[in-house]
């Protein structure tokens, strides 16, 4: 599960097994017992559990902010 960075407390993270085939790139965000799952393109939740939705908000736009680290660590961990 490479984490790609830290901020305020949340872990923004991909698993080493994204399925087969591999979803599209996406980043998996935790803190506390929240975890929630965005889509990059474009920048949108695909689930969560336990985040409300200012939170969710705020998290987006740090996933906006960072898009091409979180996709340089993909393809750097997965290749293509």
């Amino acid at each position: 599960m490479p984490t790609v960075f830290r901020h305020s407390g949340f872990r923004f993270f991909f698993y080493s097994n994204e399925g087969d085939p591999r979803e599209p790139v996406h980043i998996h965000v935790m803190k506390g017992g929240g975890e929630a799952k965005f889509w990059l393109h474009p920048v949108s939740i695909e689930r969560s559990d336990g985040f409300d939705p200012r939170t969710l908000r705020a998290l987006a736009a740090m996933i906006s902010e960072h898009r091409h680290l979180i996709e340089d660590t993909w393809y750097d961990h997965f290749g293509n």
